[in-house]
């Protein structure tokens, strides 16, 4: 039987702009104490899939730290405090990052990245049409190419790591099947 846990303690291990650790003190429906625990709360954040008109996917290459590589993804990033709506922001997003821009940006799915150990929510946005309209307007510390692929290409890629990210290839598919492009 799974029985709900009741936190016995939290404290503060880190905090600032970008991310507050905590580690917090957790005893199981068992009886067992589980501490530290750790919590990372940080912003919710959105993965943009977005469709050109001849069915080329707009992807973004970076050079990744917890991979130690360069790696091919979704462009996105967090959602500001002042936005409210999640489909504003993948628009503001892909447009820094990548130059494009698309008649519509669609939420298709809000989810959790880790629910064990972080509260934030993944927001998933389809957006179709996209074309060039500006130049990047990247971050400090931004470094991104941008990469069109055909959506057939990056499908069969996958299954060998094209996209590495878990987190993208989940998004990924969801917001195909919601475009009606997965094939299925």
């Amino acid at each position: 039987m799974v029985r709900s846990w009741r936190r016995t303690g939290n404290r503060t291990v880190h905090r600032d702009r970008w991310v507050h650790l905590r580690a917090e003190s957790w005893e199981t429906g068992d009886g067992a104490v589980l501490d530290p625990w750790y919590m990372l709360d940080w912003a919710d954040w959105v993965n943009v899939v977005a469709l050109t008109p001849d069915s080329r996917l707009v992807l973004v290459r970076q050079f990744r730290p917890g991979l130690g590589a360069i790696a091919l993804e979704l462009p996105g990033g967090m959602v500001e405090a002042e936005e409210a709506d999640p489909a504003e922001a993948a628009r503001r997003e892909f447009t820094e990052e990548t130059g494009y821009d698309a008649p519509s940006f669609r939420l298709v799915a809000s989810l959790r990245n880790d629910p064990a150990h972080a509260g934030n929510r993944v927001h998933v946005v389809l957006a179709e049409g996209a074309v060039p309209t500006a130049a990047q307007r990247l971050d400090h510390g931004e470094e991104i190419a941008v990469e069109l692929l055909p959506l057939a290409t990056v499908l069969a890629g996958l299954a060998e790591g094209l996209i590495g990210n878990a987190n993208h290839v989940g998004s990924l598919l969801l917001a195909l099947r919601e475009a009606g492009r997965t094939g299925a």
